[in-house]
């Protein structure tokens, strides 16, 4: 070959190389973390970004003038002593809750989840510390009910879990009767005390933990029986130098900027069908998350990350029975007269068996005080035909 020709055929071949080669992605930024791209939320929007939906973020108060919360905000109410407004935010934890979860991005700030969604912002702290949250917290959640709700996200944690007990039983049955879902961080102790707290731990509140871009539980993050699912934890949008200064991605956002995740991935799901109960949001929020290894639930992500895309584009996701809760079932049925009607039993596997594979499978639902494990109902199983007969169910590596 002539040098001329050699050096013409190095020429095509890189630039056939740099044709095909991937295009390198932009930074992550506050308008686009890095979960946008798991969460193909691009794609998502072209379905729904949640419009119809009302969250209410019970929290220290949402302030609305910030350019990504101009015109997402409702009127709200204060329940602390100074009673100065649920506009008031004096320390930005739920502002930030509330722009993960209906932030448009706007003026550089924080793009949320589902900006279709309005928040309902509901004070119960100021400063971050507030004595008698759980009669709050009970006051709060029959407030965001009566105002239409039909999600509500509580990123807070407390340890006097009987007392949350006593405070909120009414509360979280007229949320169970209002067909309301209630979503609360596990907390970010899990690498030092791990204790179980409230209202997380609480029959008919979805305990949520915080995972990394792999999928696994972030240390910090508090396991045990009450964490149902998990989202993003790490690297996510919020206001690192106060409400004044510029949106920023928080290297440790902790299981409140995840569980305003999964109040927004519900949300997402709900506007897609609003016909859908509380139930068949949930069923299909845990049939669908993502788990690295077999399709059981564990104590450290739950059931799974949460995965709304799958839903939402894919369709995939069996809603199953409208009056049948997929976790708190003995809870919900001890109620007085009891939420569903007596729903009909769900056909269970022995607890030995080993699970399907692939994001709808059954899962093995736990409540802290539910006192059986009632399964969820699980959408179409996926086997292969082997050889001339027999079907082979895989399973994925534990």
């Amino acid at each position: 070959m002539t040098p001329t020709r050699r050096a013409l055929a190095t020429t095509l071949a890189l630039t056939a190389a740099l044709a095909t080669a991937p295009t390198a992605q932009a930074a992550d930024t506050p308008q686009h973390p890095w979960y946008f791209d798991t969460l193909r939320v691009e794609e998502m929007w072209q379905h729904t970004t949640g419009e119809g939906i009302t969250v209410a973020v019970i929290d220290s108060g949402v302030d609305p003038t910030l350019p990504e919360l101009q015109g997402q905000v409702l009127e709200g109410a204060d329940f602390t002593a100074g009673a100065e407004g649920a506009h008031v935010d004096s320390d930005g934890h739920g502002t930030d809750m509330a722009a993960l979860i209906a932030g448009t991005g706007a003026g550089e700030g924080i793009q949320g989840l589902a900006p279709g969604t309005k928040i309902l912002p509901i004070r119960v702290t100021s400063g971050g510390i507030t004595a008698n949250i759980s009669s709050r917290w009970a006051t709060a959640v029959g407030h965001a009910i009566d105002s239409g709700a039909k999600v509500i996200n509580i990123s807070q944690t407390d340890a006097q879990v009987e007392a949350a007990r006593q405070e909120m039983t009414e509360a979280l049955s007229l949320a169970a009767r209002h067909d309301v879902l209630i979503f609360a961080g596990s907390g970010n102790d899990g690498a030092t005390s791990n204790i179980s707290t409230a209202p997380n731990s609480l029959d008919g509140v979805v305990g949520i933990g915080a995972a990394d871009k792999a999928g696994e539980r972030i240390p910090y993050s508090t396991f045990g029986p009450q964490v149902s699912l998990a989202a993003p934890g790490n690297d996510v949008p919020g206001h690192c130098d106060g409400l004044s200064g510029p949106a920023c991605l928080r290297e440790e956002g902790g299981t409140s900027s995840a569980t305003a995740l999964a109040s927004a991935s519900a949300a997402l799901i709900w506007s897609q069908h609003p016909d859908w109960t509380k139930n068949q949001v949930l069923r299909v929020m845990l049939n669908t998350a993502e788990r690295p290894d077999d399709q059981r639930r564990d104590d450290y992500t739950g059931y799974g990350v949460v995965r709304p895309d799958r839903v939402v584009i894919d369709g995939e996701g069996d809603p199953g029975d409208p009056d049948s809760p997929p976790i708190f079932r003995d809870w919900e049925a001890g109620l007085v007269p009891p939420v569903t009607p007596g729903p009909t039993p769900e056909t269970t596997p022995d607890d030995s068996a080993e699970p399907a594979p692939g994001p709808e499978a059954e899962a093995a639902a736990t409540s802290e005080n539910g006192g059986s494990l009632p399964w969820i109902l699980g959408g179409t199983t996926a086997v292969l035909l082997v050889a001339v007969t027999g079907w082979v169910l895989y399973r994925r590596r534990v």
